[in-house]
Parts: C-alpha cells; structure tokens; sequence
C-alpha cells in the first residue's frame, strides 16, 4: 500500500448555519471522519445547535470562527441560509483569513457563494448549485457546471450529493488511492440512482422548468441578493 500523504493530525472546520442543507456537509463529513488522522469541528458564530432547513434536524457547532484560526482544511456548505450570510463580515472574514494557511478551502453547493463573496475566487474557475451557478460571476468566478472543480487548493462542488464525491476526493489526496478505495467501499458509495437525471443535461428542459418551479414555490426566498 502506497504511504501517507499527510500524517500528522489534521483539523477539518466545516462550517454550519441557520438553514444549511444537511446533506450539504454530511456528505464530506462521512469519508472525511473515517481518516484516522483528522479532527472535525462543526464552527459558527456562536456554539449551540444550528437548526437545518425546515428546522427538523439540529446541529451542534462546537467551537465559535474566533476558536478556529488555522485549521487545515475548510469546508463551506450551502443550503438557503447562504442568503443571510453573502454580506456577513464575521463568516467573510474568517474564510478569508483561514484561506492563508489551509492546505485545502472547499465548498459544496451553494456554500461557494461565501468563497466567491470572501473574494477567493476571483478570476478561478467555480461550480455550485446548478439552479443558481450564474450567481458566482456576480462575486469574479468562473461559473462552470463541472461537478468537482479544482483550482489551486480551493476544491468547489456542485449541488447537495456532489460532496459525497468531494469529501472522498479529499480523502484521496491527503492519504492515498487506496485508502480512498477502501473508504469508499466501508461506506458503500456505490451511486444506483432510479433515474439518469441528476444533473440538467440528463433531466431535460421540461423536468428542469418543473425543478425550477418546486424550488421557486418551497424556497421563494432562495438567493436574493
């Protein structure tokens, strides 16, 4: 077996907020938790239990941005909490400055929204969400509907599940191909889905137009800047 990229103990600082899409972070927590090396911590602004989307689930962040200065890797996740954030100076301002020493900044769904709006994508290339890509060339990025896009040590994904997809990658490149393998095999992610149409290529323009319509209806708030 090939070694260890990184051995040392490292401190993965996801971000979470009022609204944030579950999914949107649990999905490159599992991969991520399994490294025997890696510390996650759930930050805010303050500590105490986030309500997720539609408040049913609940989350304790468990350290406050002033906590967490220099962690190795950070992630951003979206949901339509991004909204109240996109000008909020606290979160603005500790993605840039942990940006200085992370090894890895990444996003999922529309957390690159924050990323863009922090100014760390300016000018590189970025996916999100594909209902509301377009947004990331209002803050200087480079919209494309990649579903992982790496530039640099910044790493964006695209909408909800692609950051089970992203927290594996992340896995291969601070360990290995083979512990990614076997990280991805203990956790069965062996993607089957009913129907080809995850992505709007597959889907169709009515199947899109009817998405469209759902989110416009259930979200009517989604990202109005």
């Amino acid at each position: 077996m090939e070694p260890m990229r990184v051995t040392r103990m490292l401190q993965v600082a996801i971000v979470i907020f009022p609204n944030i899409t579950v999914l949107d972070f649990i999905g490159p927590y599992e991969p991520l938790n399994r490294l025997p090396n890696v510390n996650v911590v759930l930050v805010s602004h303050s500590k105490g239990i986030i309500r997720a989307e539609k408040s049913l689930i609940g989350f304790e962040a468990t350290a406050t941005f002033d906590e967490v200065q220099e962690p190795d890797i950070v992630i951003v996740p979206g949901g339509y909490g991004v909204n109240a954030l996109i000008r909020d100076k606290p979160i603005l301002d500790w993605i840039r400055k942990t940006h200085e020493k992370t090894l890895y900044t990444t996003s999922v769904c529309t957390g690159s929204l924050l990323l863009a709006a922090a100014g760390i994508l300016n000018g590189l290339e970025a996916t999100c969400h594909w209902r509301v890509l377009p947004e990331l060339s209002k803050f200087g990025a480079k919209p494309t509907s990649s579903r992982i896009v790496e530039s640099g040590k910044i790493i964006t994904a695209a909408g909800v599940s692609a950051g089970i997809d992203m927290g594996l990658k992340l896995v291969a490149l601070l360990s290995n191909d083979t512990t990614c393998k076997l990280i991805q095999l203990v956790i069965e992610y062996d993607p089957q889905p009913p129907f080809d149409c995850g992505s709007p290529a597959a889907a169709g323009p009515e199947l899109v137009s009817m998405a469209r319509a759902y989110a416009e209806k259930n979200y009517p708030d989604y990202f109005i800047f």
